[in-house]
């Protein structure tokens, strides 16, 4: 049976980078109906925040991916120092004030197959350094723990980030001395910024709680993600959680870097929104903007039908629909050079009730030009919901009087 795991530090909010870590062990290990195991490493305890342990757990819980066993390291510490005083008597490492080293073997030479990058890696033991296993405060350093945690708890496939391959070779040999069985390991590529470079922190939003604030929506941000270094045999785009993890094929993880393209995401973000019931999307919405709390539930539903097929983010509702809530400030600068006799006629029209559509017909009018003059001096902007549903929910009145500003 296939059991994985996925192991991060409580340091702060989850990176983009390590949800595919956490997706793509959790859809391995499923695919074949085996466990996925969450363990918490907080051997670190300078870098841990406060309620570190509650966020991971919540952050997964909130992209749907679940665990079979959980694990919190501190709470291991006697295992870690057993192992550790086991390498110092059988000779395989050493103590050096109060720390215990590895001993790095001379001439030597370890390597393994890596199952994502789908070739044998090697490492000479001369260019390897005698690194710590053991604090001084008694707590393991990574490189111990996760190699003593990954045997004990029966992992046999590691999937972990890119970052971690210079540390394999350390690994390997700590599997060697203290005699245990080797995991699949496979290391994932690298998340590129679309201006070049490993993807950062320092450049824009990064975390899953970040991204979720911006107006994502979890199954978007997590649909995004599968296919960040993973291609299903058909070139199929959108995927629920469990569609995914019958799709999953190790196979498919990929060995160029891919990119964190924006405009992507956006994409993915409108497909999910679309795919929400109206009611559903309309109480979203409600927690973005006050005013639109207060409204008659029909209101609300007609608001959120007029906007739903033009929102890429859920946070882009204030900016489309806020013209629905209080009267625009219009800068005239926006308007074409015949807006006043557009907003004239669009003004009798209204106040005797002739469709809209019927206006340029009848004075000759580009079509594009006049709605565009309507939707400035209704809305405020030239991009809005539907003219002509906008101005029904407005009201007939309340239209007037936006117009009457306007010299009509």
């Amino acid at each position: 049976m296939i059991r994985t795991r996925f192991a991060p530090s409580p340091t702060g909010s989850m990176h983009i980078g390590s949800l595919r870590t956490a997706l793509f062990a959790y859809a391995l290990a499923k695919h074949d109906k085996g466990e996925f195991l969450l363990r918490i490493e907080d051997t670190d305890k300078k870098r841990e925040i406060p309620k570190g342990k509650e966020l991971i757990q919540e952050t997964l819980k909130t992209f749907g991916i679940g665990w079979d066993e959980y694990y919190v390291q501190s709470e291991r510490l006697p295992l870690y120092k057993k192992m550790a005083e086991r390498l110092v008597k059988e000779g395989h490492a050493y103590e050096d004030e109060g720390a215990i080293r590895i001993k790095i073997p001379k001439n030597e030479k370890v390597s393994y197959r890596d199952f994502v990058l789908g070739k044998e890696i090697s490492w000479e033991t001369n260019t390897l350094k005698d690194l710590v296993l053991l604090k001084s405060d008694g707590y393991p350093t990574y490189h111990l723990a996760v190699v003593v945690d990954d045997n004990d708890m029966g992992i046999t496939h590691v999937l972990r980030g890119h970052d971690w391959l210079p540390s394999t070779p350390l690994h390997l040999l700590l599997y060697k001395f203290l005699g245990f069985k080797l995991p699949e390991i496979g290391h994932l590529t690298d998340i590129l910024d679309p201006q070049g470079g490993k993807l950062s922190k320092r450049k824009g939003t990064t975390s899953c709680k970040g991204l979720i604030k911006e107006g994502y929506l979890p199954e978007a941000i997590l649909n995004f993600v599968m296919l960040l270094g993973w291609a299903p045999k058909d070139n199929r785009e959108l995927f629920t959680l469990p569609e995914f993890v019958k799709a999953f094929d190790a196979k498919g993880l990929q060995k160029a870097n891919p990119i964190f393209n924006r405009d992507k995401l956006d994409w993915f973000n409108g497909e999910y929104i679309r795919r929400l019931g109206d009611a559903e999307l309309a109480l979203k919405f409600e927690t973005l903007n006050s005013k639109f709390e207060t409204i008659s539930k029909d209101k609300k539903l007609k608001i959120t039908k007029v906007v739903k097929d033009r929102i890429k983010k859920l946070t882009d509702f204030n900016t489309l629909a806020g013209f629905f809530f209080e009267r625009p400030k219009v800068d005239k600068k926006l308007f074409g050079k015949n807006y006043k006799e557009h907003l004239s006629a669009a003004f009798k029209a209204i106040e005797k009730d002739i469709p809209l559509d019927q206006v340029p017909k009848d004075h000759n009018f580009k079509v594009g030009d006049f709605f565009m003059d309507l939707r400035i001096a209704i809305a405020g902007s030239r991009f809005t919901p539907p003219i002509n549903e906008s101005i029904e929910i407005l009201g007939k009145e309340e239209s007037l009087e936006r117009l009457k500003n306007y010299g009509s």
